[in-house]
């Protein structure tokens, strides 16, 4: 079987955590039996470098062209970069952000999984996190805040902002559906965010989700108030199976999530539309302060790969085989640095790609 991939390589260390990435893929595809055509598409810093603008509408069409798209990191620095002296819709992100409303990609899928190896780089405490823990967020991703109608004025001499978080129920049903199929494979629970003590536009959520929940009686689910549920991240994160939430809300609490795992750089995401196209990214940024340097974690790249063969190719073999090849290299020793630890190996960026791959 063959299959069209769209690779955002990106700014920063994208370029070298792809292509990684795309190492293992193709000894995956070897060993299991398809194969992958890739197509390069910029995006981020390095389109505007060559176009002056984020995101093309050529490379638009690139993507929707292809089963699925594989991105590194997008971005620079913030403070010395010349992207960022562009207006806000001309910077990096923004071609991220058009590109998720482009191809409706509303549904991001972030794993927040604690490695047994990796346990103490855990900041929280041993008896808080013993046994591990396994959760998904599942954030809404193109409604909210984020894409809500905004201003800046000034009345009477006063500078005022506004932002508006607009959701409607199809909005609401269709990621809560996902967030109870994606239950359903794992372990049968849902933990809907919101801030209905608050918000009207949490009320509409919590009532949409539990219209959506009579659909899924093997499902249990309950409501939690999204200030009690960053708490409770930190407090017992074993509780949780699937944490599904809206756009600014899953923003925060994933990035909470990927904190108590240790280490940003082994986490992965997808973000999926209706069909089972996604675009599959690591949770991290560019990092550009270590880019070209052979010292950036590949492994939330190699593991967000692993989820397109999942959720878009279905070849779950494959993305076991990898999965297990990444917890087999953590077992054998192997650290990049941001993951090093006391006794272990010491490897760079194409070492552990080589690793992994030896472990397929």
């Amino acid at each position: 079987m063959n299959y069209k991939v769209a690779v955002i390589k990106g700014d920063g260390i994208g370029p070298e955590i792809v292509t990684e990435a795309q190492k293992v893929l193709d000894k995956a595809g070897e060993k299991f039996g398809f194969s992958l055509d890739y197509k390069e598409v910029l995006m981020g810093g390095a389109s505007i470098d060559v176009h002056g603008i984020p995101l093309t509408d050529e490379a638009i069409a690139d993507c929707k062209a292809s089963d699925a798209v594989l991105m590194g990191a997008i971005g620079g620095n913030t403070s010395t970069s010349p992207w960022y002296k562009l207006e806000p819709s001309k910077r990096p992100e923004a071609g991220l952000l058009a590109l998720r409303k482009a191809l409706n990609l509303f549904a991001n899928l972030r794993p927040a999984y604690l490695y047994e190896e990796l346990k103490g780089a855990c900041p929280l405490k041993e008896e808080i996190t013993e046994g591990g823990f396994d959760m998904m967020i599942m954030r809404e991703l193109t409604g909210g805040l984020y894409f809500g109608e905004r201003k800046t004025i000034e009345e009477n001499g006063v500078r005022k902002a506004y932002d508006s978080l607009t959701y409607d129920e199809n909005e609401i049903r269709r990621i809560a559906k996902r967030g109870f199929d994606i239950a359903m494979k794992r372990n049968k629970k849902v933990t809907s965010v919101d801030k209905a003590n608050v918000l009207d536009s949490s009320r509409l959520w919590r009532k949409v989700v539990e219209e959506v929940a009579k659909d899924y009686p093997e499902v249990s689910y309950e409501h939690m108030l999204v200030d009690n549920c960053a708490m409770q991240l930190v407090r017992d994160p074993k509780q949780f199976d699937v944490i599904l939430t809206e756009n600014m809300f899953g923003d925060i609490l994933s990035d909470e999530a990927s904190m108590v795992t240790g280490s940003i750089g082994m986490l992965s995401s997808a973000s999926l539309n209706e069909t089972k196209f996604g675009l599959y990214e690591p949770s991290h940024g560019s990092a550009p302060d270590i880019a070209g340097q052979n010292i950036a974690n590949p492994i939330a790249t190699i593991l967000s790969a692993a989820m397109m063969l999942r959720f878009s190719f279905d070849l779950d073999e494959a993305a076991d085989a990898i999965e297990a090849a990444v917890k087999k290299v953590l077992e054998d020793g192997y650290r990049t640095v941001d993951i090093m630890s006391e006794g272990m190996t010491k490897v760079g960026t194409k070492e552990m790609g080589d690793l992994i791959c030896e472990r397929l």
